[in-house]
C-alpha cells in the first residue's frame, strides 16, 4: 500500500496502533477503522484544511470531528 500525503506509513502505524482506544477488547465500542480516523485527522492537522473539506475517503468529515473533539 503507498502511503499517501500525510498519512502514517506501516512503521509509524505500528508503533501507535496498540495506544489508541476502540480495539477489541477495550470497554466501549470498537473503532470501525483507527488508522483511517487517525489519518483523517492527520489530513486536516497538516492541510491546514477545514474539517468539512476532508476528503470522503476518511469518512463523514462530521463523525472524525467528533471524535477528535472527544
Amino acid at each position: 500500500m503507498a502511503t499517501r500525503r500525510y498519512e502514517l506509513n506501516e512503521a509509524q502505524w505500528v508503533k501507535i496502533s496498540p495506544l489508541l482506544p476502540g480495539k477489541g477488547g477495550d470497554p466501549g465500542r470498537t473503532a470501525a477503522d483507527n488508522r483511517l480516523f487517525v489519518n483523517g485527522c492527520l489530513w486536516v492537522l497538516r492541510s491546514g484544511a477545514h474539517w468539512c473539506d476532508l476528503p470522503e475517503r476518511y469518512g463523514k468529515w462530521k463523525s472524525v470531528h467528533r471524535r477528535f473533539s472527544r
